[in-house]
């Protein structure tokens, strides 16, 4: 499994044992793509997955950037609009996954982490 993929699981798994339901995984449109879509209670949360091997770079976390942003964003609007649901609460979250060679997976919930960019 790919190092996206496997820290993609262990996010979508965090995340379900915090309570939140996953909606879509992988979601892609013309505007961008989105790791994972959750619910928290009655709010939508997009979710950017940063997963690294080692915690000795810099932080996943930080590799959110602005134009990551706005893709996230604007795929995020496609995927209210696409159902109906523009009024839903929503916010971005980020989580950090780091999966070291041995031992246990790392792993940072940064609950609305950014908001919306500008066009």
């Amino acid at each position: 499994m790919k190092l996206g993929a496997a820290g993609e699981k262990v996010a979508a798994k965090t995340l379900k044992r915090a309570g939140y339901r996953i909606l879509d995984r992988n979601y892609r449109c013309s505007t961008g793509e989105i790791d994972l879509i959750a619910a928290d209670g009655d709010t939508v949360v997009f979710v950017e997955v940063k997963t690294r091997r080692s915690d000795e770079a810099a932080d996943p976390e930080v590799n959110v950037t602005y134009h990551k942003r706005r893709n996230i964003t604007r795929a995020a609007k496609f995927f209210l609009m696409q159902r109906r649901a523009q009024d839903c609460p929503s916010r971005f979250d980020v989580v950090s996954v780091v999966l070291p060679q041995d031992g246990a997976p790392v792993v940072e919930h940064f609950i609305d982490a950014f908001g919306p960019t500008p066009r």
